[in-house]
């Protein structure tokens, strides 16, 4: 018998509780979902895009990877290893003031998701164009990586990230 992965479960429980906030409890609009296995490096990545139904202008993006490490420490049962999968959020954002604005979501998102995190803010903009405006790609990696024992942390993780949107749409 097919005994799903740590991976499949987490993937299958962020889809559930994110389509909810999308069909049941109407608060994104679901805007792309990648699922992919990469035979390159034999590893897996989930990644679901959303908005806030009424808020469109920032994004939030769940990414959830697992590399062929986890993923044979796992099926192999190896000993001493701690398997599981690492998660990542990504917001985007355009910003116009970038020292006040950046500044800004730092301390949002700090204070937001405390200290197991590691934040990074990306600038960029279109060669060419004037920069008066550049798109933020403001990342959120967590330190330690997640297993089924974190399944029931995903509602309350989810409503953090909705509360992360409608800071920055604010900011």
């Amino acid at each position: 018998m097919y005994d799903p992965t740590i991976f499949e479960n987490l993937k299958v429980s962020f889809e559930n509780h994110v389509y909810d906030l999308h069909n049941v409890i109407p608060k994104i609009n679901i805007t792309n979902r990648v699922d992919r296995m990469d035979l390159s490096v034999m590893a897996r990545d989930f990644a679901i895009q959303f908005t806030l139904i009424d808020q469109q202008d920032v994004t939030a993006e769940i990414v959830l990877e697992a590399s062929i490490e986890d993923l044979s420490a796992e099926i192999l049962e190896t000993p001493g290893k701690n398997p599981g999968c690492t998660l990542v959020l990504r917001f985007n954002k355009r910003v116009q003031n970038v020292t006040d604005q950046c500044k800004k979501i730092e301390q949002a998102l700090t204070e937001i998701w405390e200290s197991d995190v590691q934040l990074t803010q990306t600038l960029s903009y279109l060669y060419g164009q004037e920069a008066s405006r550049y798109l933020n790609t403001i990342e959120v990696a967590f330190t330690h990586k997640i297993n089924e024992k974190h399944m029931d942390d995903i509602e309350d993780f989810l409503e953090h990230v909705l509360e992360t949107l409608e800071v920055l749409n604010d900011i």
